[in-house]
């Protein structure tokens, strides 16, 4: 018998797809390593902490970088007019939140491609291109509503805004720039414990734990306000926590840091941790912004981000004040890095260029180029005397909360593409999940923009746009249903996950062509058509608004 034959040799590995020979290796996370030939089975509570600590990271970034300047306005601003009435909120987009970033993470372990050339390569250049222009639009936008949140916290802390503005994005370009995934990991994450500042103000303003308690698990609406105001704040709490640089941002950032799908567990806890901070951070903001404003003149007349900050110093002291305002500027930190990033990776993967962390400016020049190029773009609108601040900010939440369906469709369609996922695509309680979360995210997309057209708008109007959406929704089930019976199509059997920890997607070029089924051309074409006019709408009527017309 021959020695080959006795020992034989290991099966090759599957190739993958990864784009960039940087996202192979050690994964070097902010607080562990795991070498690449570490393939032990961990084994204790001990072992598995270890990995855990290693892998944190991607998750509780992008929840942590959610909870940005901009949402600290839009919890603040529901906190300060309705108190603690939409609590609720909170509760129910945790599903939403796991629900989509799951998906993401699962994409990115398995394929090693980005979410962007993802679209590019199954859905074409059209759509590709679609995507990536959204995305650029709305990030950069964000970017500066960051910029804009430093610019207000060290206004109120009396630093000098030009200088702190041009230090606050040095901080963004030089974290990101040293060539060392593992700096950069550790700064965002030293940046994401600056938002647990929020907890002591908490105590300090004291909201009455057991109204809070109550206002999170039952759902309900602020008394004697009109419908309409509260369902734009109600899509601007879903647009702030649910948005589309998330998706780019995270698969790319797992990717960067070498996850595979043997740490899928790990990444969901990390997932968890991120969105238990987010919540937490969320609910602080309402619970003591209601507190402090309740029975006051301000109550109900929310300005911005620092007048809560003025608000929290009448009444419970400078300190509370002060806190809040370095929570802020932290949360604008880390949101300019989260949302820069994802931009650059974005668009790194679109044009093929080297683009990972693990490199040094000279490894990556047009990655590291785009990431800076964004953030001090924005800086330098912030600080030019008569930018339109206000309408910059204002287009950001509206065009968020219009364009929040796009990202969705397609981060579903790809889940539940067989060659890009194999055994880790879909189940069918994930995609019915998903379906109706995207079906919601349209109809309020409809409402906000009909609000903006229709300033005036009715709640008669805004429950005949939801009667309508779900009439158009239950149309739509029947006609699936009704072709599938006519064509004599079964119910999608169950996934085979057989072999999945195995499983990666092979490189781009081998998988086969993406068959588009004409109904799904048509529902993408008349969702991006949609999108596409509604955005263009908004944006002359924000303008329009902006000139005095």
């Amino acid at each position: 018998m021959t020695d080959t034959m006795i020992n034989p040799s290991p099966a090759p590995a599957p190739r993958a797809a990864v784009l960039d020979d940087a996202h192979v290796g050690d994964i070097r996370g902010a607080l562990g390593t795991i070498k690449l030939d570490d393939t032990a089975p961990r084994k204790g509570l001990s072992a598995k902490l270890k990995t855990l600590l290693a892998i944190v990271g991607p998750g509780l970034i992008v929840m942590v970088g959610d909870n940005d300047a901009g949402a600290f306005a839009t919890y603040g601003q529901a906190g300060q007019n309705y108190g603690t009435r939409l609590l609720w909120t909170l509760l129910l987009l945790v599903p939403v939140l796991y629900v989509n970033q799951e998906m993401v993470l699962r994409l990115g372990a398995v394929t090693g491609v980005g979410h962007a050339r993802l679209i590019l390569e199954r859905f074409g250049k059209f759509w590709g291109a679609f995507s990536v222009i959204d995305l650029f639009l709305l990030n950069a936008l964000t970017i500066v509503t960051e910029f804009i949140g430093v610019a207000l916290a060290v206004g109120y802390l009396g630093l000098p805004k030009t200088a702190s503005v041009l230090v606050a994005a040095a901080v963004v370009i030089l974290a990101a720039s040293t060539g060392s995934f593992r700096r950069f990991e550790r700064t965002a994450i030293a940046l994401c414990l600056g938002s647990l500042l929020l907890i002591p103000i908490y105590f300090m303003i004291h909201p009455s734990t057991g109204t809070m308690a109550h206002d999170f698990v039952v759902p309900g609406m602020p008394k004697d306000s009109k419908l309409s105001d509260v369902m734009l704040l109600i899509i601007g709490i879903v647009g702030t926590t649910v948005a589309p640089w998330q998706l780019f941002f995270q698969q790319s950032y797992v990717i960067d840091k070498r996850i595979t799908p043997r740490f899928m567990k790990y990444e969901k806890a990390d997932l968890w941790l991120g969105i238990v901070v987010v919540v937490i951070g969320a609910a602080a903001i309402m619970g003591f912004t209601a507190a402090a404003f309740t029975g006051t003149k301000e109550f109900g007349n929310f300005d911005d981000a620092i007048g809560i900050a003025h608000g929290l110093e009448a009444n419970a002291g400078r300190v509370a004040g002060v806190l809040f305002a370095i929570a802020l500027l932290d949360a604008s930190i880390i949101g300019a890095s989260a949302v820069s990033l994802s931009t650059a990776y974005a668009l790194g993967d679109v044009l093929g260029l080297k683009h990972s962390l693990h490199r040094g400016i000279g490894g990556a020049k047009a990655f590291y180029a785009i990431f800076a190029g964004v953030v001090l773009l924005a800086a330098v609108i912030v600080i030019v005397p008569g930018s339109p601040l206000g309408l910059i900010t204002e287009g950001v939440q509206t065009l968020a909360g219009v364009l929040l369906p796009s990202a969705s469709v397609f981060l579903l369609l790809l889940c539940n593409d067989k060659a890009v996922l194999g055994p880790w695509v879909n189940g069918r309680w994930t995609n019915m999940f998903t379906s109706l979360v995207v079906a919601v995210l349209v109809c309020l997309s409809i409402i906000l923009t009909a609000a903006v057209l229709f300033p005036d708008i009715t709640t008669g109007a805004i429950l005949d746009i939801m009667a309508v959406c779900g009439v158009a929704g239950l149309l739509a089930l029947g006609y699936a249903e009704t072709r599938r019976r006519k064509k004599g199509w079964a119910m999608a059997a169950p996934v085979d996950r057989t072999g999945k920890e195995n499983w990666r997607m092979p490189p781009l070029e081998e998988l086969p062509k993406p068959i588009i089924s004409t109904g799904r051309k048509v529902g993408l074409t008349a969702l991006r058509t949609y999108l596409l006019a509604a955005m263009i709408l908004v944006i002359v009527r924000i303008v329009q608004l902006a000139l005095g017309h």
